[in-house]
């Protein structure tokens, strides 16, 4: 089930720095994307078999809808302080990317387009705005 947590953070004069170390990521990484210089496109649009992810929002502004067969959440990414954590049957949609958005993936398993599912749950009737 997908669950935002906050990202161990320090900050001083100097700016900020946060920290999210192997003992707080729930699965190994294998691979990290970021997506960037989004128009008014919507990413997403599956869930996996097996792979994990962890979202965050290095820059900017985007939400996340998400859906795992039982429950529906909306979550807004607007601080890398921020880390929304996805399993495995968490079929999500990104959407409303403020320009200039940054959105980090660190994911458990490399890209395998077997990996995917792209048919929504029947209980998702979710239609953006």
């Amino acid at each position: 089930m997908a669950r935002l947590v906050e990202i161990t953070t320090f900050s001083d004069q100097r700016g900020n720095l946060s920290v999210l170390e192997d003992f707080q990521i729930p699965f190994p990484v294998k691979r990290i994307f970021y997506i960037y210089n989004v128009d008014k496109s919507v990413r997403g649009g599956h869930r996996h078999k097996l792979t994990f992810q962890a979202l965050i929002c290095l820059h900017g502004k985007c939400s996340v809808y998400n859906n795992n067969g039982t429950y529906q959440d909306i979550f807004v990414l607007d601080s890398p302080m921020k880390c929304l954590f996805l399993d495995p049957p968490d079929w999500h949609l990104i959407y409303d990317f403020e320009q200039g958005t940054i959105l980090m993936v660190i994911a458990s398993r490399n890209f395998d387009e077997n990996d995917y599912i792209f048919d929504r749950y029947e209980n998702d009737h979710f239609v953006m705005s």
